[in-house]
């Protein structure tokens, strides 16, 4: 691989999560509109509050996901252009990126399904670990260069 190629594969895994997010929310709307549907409430009952108390977690739980997926992910949606931009990128990076992503894919599936949140907090602790190593590792090469 060249290293512009090298480069440019750090945007790989942030269309990962792009699509994870797009799954993720086109799973929210299938499981929420049909349960509105099924309320059959007037409009002006039919507030944030009154859903989010109404929810099972079966419809609750995507919504959540679909929240974390602009939490944490946004850090590296940022790391990974920096690290672009600075021609950082580097085999070590693109291995922790990848793993970010599965666990986090492994997070969203576990979030929008079973959710056992043990298992959850697992996954999400990993992804986490993931891009903190990277956040340290771009922080330790700008302090020191």
């Amino acid at each position: 691989m060249t290293i512009a190629a090298q480069h440019s594969a750090i945007f790989a895994p942030v269309l990962g999560m792009w699509l994870l997010t797009l799954v993720v929310w086109v799973y929210m709307y299938a499981r929420r509109i049909p349960f509105i549907q099924q309320l059959d409430l007037p409009d002006e009952e039919l507030t944030g509050q009154t859903l989010a108390r109404l929810s099972p977690p079966e419809v609750s739980n995507p919504s959540d996901n679909l929240k974390n997926l602009f939490e944490m992910p946004v850090l590296f949606y940022a790391l990974c252009v920096y690290l672009y931009v600075t021609a950082q990128v580097d085999a070590v990076y693109l291995w922790l990126a990848w793993a970010f992503l599965a666990f986090r894919i492994f997070h969203s599936a576990m979030h929008c399904t079973r959710n056992i949140v043990i298992v959850r907090f697992g996954l999400y602790a990993v992804s986490s670990l993931a891009l903190w190593v990277m956040v340290f590792r771009a922080c330790w090469a700008y302090l020191t260069n």
